[in-house]
């Protein structure tokens, strides 16, 4: 399941949130800090672990 990073646009806290693709469509989650639903998307780095060696 993907972790999506946002930013409370209230309080500035900067959270994580797990969420299935088709939730993450839909839904926004609430500020853990301030209960807030004004958050916006962080778009971060990807990283990739495999077995393989470079």
């Amino acid at each position: 399941m993907p972790t999506y990073e946002y930013r409370c646009l209230e309080c500035d806290t900067v959270f994580e949130q797990p969420a299935k693709m088709s939730e993450h469509e839909t839904n926004r989650p609430a500020c853990p800090a301030c209960g807030s639903g004004n958050v916006e998307q962080v778009f971060s780095t990807f990283f990739a672990k495999t077995s393989r060696k470079s």
